[in-house]
C-alpha cells in the first residue's frame, strides 16, 4: 500500500493539532452564530413574544451570506502563505530536493488548507438546524448551497496558492489574493451593472427596446459568487431581463471555479519547478 504524501501528512497534522485551529473554529462559529441570533432578535423585536417559522428562509439566507463572506476572508488567508512561508523559512529548497514533484507539493498544500476549511463548513451544520427545524427550504437548495460553498472554496484556495507561489513575501501574496477574491465577489457585480447601464442608455437614445441582457453582462452575473448563491436560494438577484444561455448559471459558475482552479494549480506547479527557470543556463 502506498504511503500518504509526507508533505500532506505533515500539513494535516500541523493544521489539526494546533490550538490555533480550535480557536479559529470557535471564532468562526461565534461569528456565524452571532449573525443568526442577532437576526432572530431583530425579528423578535418587530413581533414580540414569538418567532415566525416563515422567517427560517431569511435566517438561511443570512447565514449563507455570512458564510460566503467568511470564506472569502478565511480561505485566502490560509493559503496565501503556504509556499511563500516555506521560502521565508528557507525550507523550500530542501522541500524541492525530495522525491515529490513541485505539483504534488502544491496540491498537498492545497488539500491540507481545503481540508481545514471544509471542516469549518461542516461544523456550521448545527447552526442550520434552525432551518431544518422550521422548514422553508427545499433539500435541493440546501445541498446546492453546500456544493456552491465547496466549489467557491476550491477557487479561493487556488488563488491563494497561486499568489503564494508567485510572490516571495507572504504579506504581498496575502494582499494580492484578497484583492483578486474581492474583485471576483464585488468587482464582477459592479462591472456588470456598469456595462448594463451603458448598454441600456445607448438603446434608450436610439429608442430601441431592451429585450435581453448583453452576453458579457450575463456572463459576469453567472461568475459572481454572491449573485449565484442568491439565485440558488431562489432570490431574484439578476441585472436586466436575463438572457438564454447554453448552460445554466450554476453550470457556468462550476466550470469557471473548477477550470480556473485547476489551471492555477498546474501553473503553480510549473512555476515552483526550479528547472523551468534554469533552462537558459544549459543552452
Amino acid at each position: 500500500m502506498r504511503e500518504l504524501n509526507p508533505v500532506l501528512l505533515k500539513e494535516l497534522r500541523q493544521q489539526f493539532r494546533s490550538y490555533r485551529s480550535v480557536l479559529v473554529i470557535f471564532l468562526y462559529l461565534m461569528v456565524l452564530g452571532g449573525f443568526a441570533l442577532g437576526f432572530i432578535y431583530l425579528r423578535w423585536r418587530s413581533a414580540p413574544a414569538f418567532f415566525q417559522p416563515g422567517s427560517s428562509k431569511e435566517i438561511f439566507a443570512v447565514l449563507s451570506v455570512a458564510q460566503l463572506g467568511l470564506l472569502a476572508f478565511v480561505v485566502p488567508g490560509l493559503t496565501a502563505g503556504v509556499i511563500s512561508g516555506e521560502r521565508e523559512r528557507q525550507t523550500l529548497n530542501v522541500l524541492l530536493t525530495t522525491e515529490l514533484s513541485p505539483l504534488s507539493i502544491v496540491i498537498s498544500k492545497m488539500i491540507s488548507s481545503c481540508a481545514f476549511t471544509a471542516l469549518l463548513l461542516f461544523t456550521t451544520l448545527p447552526l442550520y438546524s434552525l432551518v431544518f427545524m422550521y422548514g422553508g427550504m427545499a433539500p435541493s437548495q440546501i445541498m446546492g448551497v453546500l456544493a456552491f460553498f465547496l466549489i467557491s472554496m476550491f477557487l479561493f484556495a487556488a488563488v491563494g496558492v497561486g499568489c503564494s507561489t508567485y510572490f516571495k513575501r507572504t504579506g504581498i501574496s496575502t494582499v494580492t489574493a484578497y484583492g483578486i477574491v474581492f474583485s471576483l465577489v464585488a468587482g464582477t457585480a459592479f462591472l456588470a451593472a456598469f456595462i448594463y447601464e451603458l448598454y441600456r442608455s445607448q438603446l434608450n437614445l436610439a429608442q430601441i427596446p431592451l429585450r435581453e441582457t448583453p452576453l458579457v453582462v450575463q456572463l459576469l452575473q453567472d461568475i459572481n459568487p454572491f449573485m449565484v448563491m442568491m439565485r440558488i436560494l431562489g432570490e431574484n438577484a439578476t441585472i436586466g431581463p436575463g438572457r438564454e444561455m447554453a448552460l445554466p448559471y450554476w453550470g457556468v459558475y462550476a466550470i469557471l471555479c473548477v477550470g480556473v482552479g485547476v489551471l492555477i494549480l498546474l501553473w503553480s506547479g510549473w512555476k515552483l519547478n526550479p528547472l523551468n527557470h534554469n533552462r537558459k543556463l544549459f543552452r
